[in-house]
């Protein structure tokens, strides 16, 4: 069987509203992340402009890398990470998102950070809008829909790509572009404010809005990545699409067809436009079918052919099942629904677990595109405890990627160019679909509770040590 190649980046992901805090310090504006309160997986997270005393709002200190990023770099070198996918904190760069000039604070924060991956030698792979944006985009201009949008983002990702062009060569303009096509998404693009619900996934739901909010960041991806190639030709820019894979629950032919309609639609759409510079004639018939205008122009369809994207990055979590006949077995832990597989086990919250998923899917974008691919996000949510001596024992978190990197590896024996993997939260964070810290990803575990409380201590899981072992060994030693 083939091995991984020698450069393969072994790492970890997270995301700045996920795990920096200091909301309010070095200059940084309030994001639209920072009105959004704790919640669970049965009570919803909720929206909440006026910052109620009475609620928590986890981004507000998260788990404090914004004092802690030294010691966090330093536990990820230590696991010997080649790489680390992290994003930038826009309202920490432009704090009320059309400021004249950025906010220097910010951008030097984000200086530290990058010597010292570089003191390290672990190549930083940055997202540069990772779901959130400054409230003032959202409350002033309507957010991603306004085409104002467009033009901010670009003075933005021009500020960081001559800012740190000697520090970054992997960059990935938006991250899961294409969850917009999910009505909770008008969130964090900013298309939110609705007076009629207060909670993170009940937004009144607009498509057309969403649609255009899509175009608009599609057309501001072009744009950066042609300005970015100017600035530095060494740059590399990646998709970042969040990949659910979908079965037909049976195989009656309308079964098949459903998962082959809703696989293009959602999975393939935004790669599709961000690879192939034009949007698919399946989605654009929908479009039409559903009376939704985007007012795509000649000039701005040239700006999609030439701001290509030059490698296919992912999160893969889970598989889903869907039917057009009816089953009373649906999963509830997770945004994206579907029918419960009888084929596959579950998370806590959940998710369905499917290794097996992730190599078929990685063989499915590969044949699709035949550009270098990274797996930026994958990994478990699980309730970890820690016992009296400090130790915390996750064989459930160790399992679960062992299995996922065995699948990854039968994939390059099968010809796929994967060129890194970086787990999704290598070190505790907060959950941004339900804002806890008990579901916990990481291979560091943080001395943090739901509300905030704890002393921030960062502690070795038993995973830690497996994941080190796997990548001094580039992939060999799963044990």
């Amino acid at each position: 069987m083939k091995s991984f190649r020698k450069d393969f980046l072994w790492g970890g992901a997270t995301a700045a509203n996920q795990v920096e805090g200091a909301y309010r310090e070095g200059g940084k504006g309030v994001s639209v992340a920072d009105v959004v309160t704790v919640g669970s997986h049965t009570q919803p997270r909720r929206i909440s402009l006026d910052l109620d005393p009475q609620y928590y709002y986890p981004s507000h200190q998260a788990i404090d890398h914004y004092h802690h990023y030294k010691e966090d770099i330093a536990l990820f070198a230590e696991m010997g990470f080649k790489a680390y996918r992290m994003s930038i904190s826009w309202s920490r760069i432009f704090p009320d998102a059309d400021n004249e000039t950025p906010n220097e604070e910010g951008l030097a924060f984000y200086d530290g950070v990058f010597q010292e991956l570089q003191k390290y030698g672990i190549e930083p792979v940055v997202t540069i809008s990772h779901g959130d944006i400054p409230l003032a985009l959202g409350t002033r201009y309507g957010g991603w829909p306004n085409k104002k949008a467009i033009d901010l983002y670009v003075k933005y990702a021009v500020t960081l790509f001559e800012r740190y062009k000697d520090y970054v060569r992997y960059w990935i303009p938006f991250n899961e572009i294409n969850d917009i096509f999910l009505p909770m998404s008008s969130l964090g693009q900013g298309a939110m404010l609705d007076e009629q619900s207060v909670y993170f996934t009940e937004q009144a739901d607009r498509p057309e809005a969403r649609m255009n909010a899509l175009n608009n960041m599609m057309i501001a991806s072009a744009k950066a990545v042609i300005a970015g190639r100017e600035i530095n030709p060494a740059f590399h820019f990646g998709t970042m699409i969040c990949h659910i894979t979908r079965y037909p629950r049976t195989c009656h032919p309308d079964d098949v067809l459903l998962v082959l309609e809703d696989d293009l639609y959602f999975n393939n759409t935004c790669a599709d436009v961000m690879l192939k510079g034009e949007y698919p004639f399946y989605t654009l018939n929908r479009f039409e079918k559903e009376g939704i205008q985007i007012g795509l122009s000649e000039e701005e369809k040239a700006i999609l052919k030439e701001g290509v994207c030059d490698y296919y990055t992912f999160s893969y979590y889970q598989s889903i099942s869907e039917s057009t006949l009816t089953f009373e077995d649906q999963t509830s832990g997770n945004i994206m629904g579907g029918i419960k597989n009888p084929y596959l086990k579950e998370t806590e919250w959940n998710w369905p677990i499917d290794p097996v998923g992730l190599r078929y899917t990685l063989l499915k974008v590969y044949d699709r595109y035949r550009v270098p691919v990274m797996i930026t996000e994958n990994g478990i949510g699980c309730v970890d405890r820690m016992e009296e001596d400090g130790s915390v024992h996750d064989p459930y978190r160790i399992a679960y990627l062992r299995d996922h990197i065995t699948e990854m590896r039968k994939a390059v024996d099968e010809g796929v160019d994967l060129i890194g993997y970086t787990a999704w939260g290598c070190i505790d964070l907060v959950s941004v679909s339900t804002g806890e810290m008990k579901k916990r990803y990481g291979f560091i575990y943080v001395d943090c509770d739901d509300q905030g409380k704890g002393t921030q201590i960062r502690s070795r899981k038993d995973s830690f040590y497996w994941y080190k072992k796997v990548i001094a060994s580039n992939g060999e030693d799963l044990d």
